[in-house]
C-alpha cells in the first residue's frame, strides 16, 4: 500500500484538521507538506467550501491536484481550472429547503452552486459563516435562486437548535437529498448518497490516480464516509469520538499541533520501512 510515495495522495479535511483554532495552516504543517511533495508526494484537501470561497487557502496549500469541494458534490482542479465532477441536488431541494424554513425561520441559510453562493436568510450565524468563507455572495429569496446546479444547501443556526433540526429532517420526507452535519452550528443538505467519500472514490477513476494509495484526515461527521472509503483513514486528536471510532489512526497531535503534519510522518516512515524491507 505504501511501495511509492509518488503513488500516495492525501486528502485533508480543511476545518478542525489542516487549519488551526484561528483558520490558518500550522507552520509545522505547511512544512510537512512541502516535505512530502517534494519527496514526490501528493496533497489536497476535501472541504464543503466552494470553488470560490477556497480560493484564499490555494496559496497555503500549493495544491496541483484537483479538489474534493462542497463536501463530496464536486471536484475541481485549480491549476486547468477545470471543475471535473459535479453531481447536484434534485429539483424538489428547493421545496425541502422552504419547508424547512417555514417549520424554523429562524435559521440562516446558502444555497452553493458551482458559480456563486445564493443568501436566503442572512442571520448572525449565517454572516459568520460568509465571514469564514471570505466570499461575497448573492442575496436572494430561495423562490429567486435559479434553478438546477444547486451543489448544496447549507443551514446555519444556534447550538441550540441543532438537535431541534436533526429531529425535523427525520419527520420529513426527503426523497432524493441527505443530511450530515458540518459542524457545531451548521447542517447541509446533499445530493442522496454523495459525500466526501464517494467523491473519493470518484476521485479513484481521475486520469493519473486510478493506482495510487489514498490517506484521507478529517474531525467531523461529514469525514466519515471519506475515511471509510480511504486505503488509510486517520483523525486528529481533537476529533469527534466517533471519527475516533471510526478511524484507522488518532493522531496524538491536534489541528493546532501538527496532526497533519504527524500523518505525513506515519507516510513517510511507512514507505521508508517497504523500501529498506525491498532493498533487504
Amino acid at each position: 500500500m505504501f511501495e511509492d510515495i509518488s503513488k500516495v495522495i492525501l486528502l485533508s479535511d480543511m476545518d478542525g484538521t489542516l487549519l488551526d483554532s484561528h483558520k490558518q495552516i500550522t507552520d509545522i504543517d505547511r512544512a510537512a507538506i512541502r516535505r512530502f511533495t517534494g519527496l514526490g508526494g501528493h496533497f489536497s484537501v476535501a472541504t464543503g467550501r466552494t470553488i470560490q470561497s477556497f480560493d484564499q487557502y490555494r496559496s497555503m496549500t500549493e495544491l496541483k491536484s484537483p479538489v474534493i469541494m462542497y463536501n463530496g458534490a464536486a471536484i475541481h482542479d485549480y491549476v486547468s481550472g477545470e471543475t471535473l465532477y459535479t453531481h447536484p441536488l434534485p429539483d424538489n431541494a428547493r421545496q425541502l429547503a422552504m419547508d424547512i424554513m417555514a417549520a424554523m425561520p429562524e435559521n440562516g441559510g446558502e444555497v452553493l452552486c458551482t458559480d456563486n453562493t445564493y443568501v436566503f436568510s442572512n442571520t448572525d450565524y449565517q454572516k459568520l459563516h460568509t465571514k469564514i468563507c471570505g466570499i461575497t455572495p448573492v442575496y436572494a429569496g430561495l423562490d429567486e435562486i435559479p434553478e438546477g446546479g444547486w451543489l448544496k444547501v447549507l443551514f446555519a443556526m444556534s447550538p441550540e437548535d441543532m438537535l431541534r433540526m436533526e429531529v425535523l429532517i427525520s419527520q420529513m420526507s426527503c426523497p432524493g437529498v441527505d443530511f450530515v452535519r458540518s459542524s457545531d452550528i451548521f447542517w447541509e443538505m446533499l445530493p442522496k448518497g454523495i459525500s466526501k467519500g464517494s467523491a473519493l472514490e470518484v476521485y479513484r477513476t481521475l486520469p493519473g490516480y486510478e493506482d495510487f494509495t489514498f490517506v484521507a484526515a478529517g474531525d467531523f461527521d461529514n469525514d466519515l464516509e471519506m475515511l471509510r472509503a480511504a486505503d488509510l483513514g486517520a483523525c486528529p486528536a481533537n476529533a469527534e469520538e466517533i471519527v475516533r471510532e471510526n478511524a484507522d489512526i488518532v493522531l496524538g497531535s491536534t489541528n493546532d499541533e501538527g496532526a497533519v503534519a504527524e500523518l505525513i510522518d506515519h507516510i513517510i516512515r511507512r514507505c521508508s520501512e517497504h523500501e529498506e524491507e525491498q532493498n533487504g
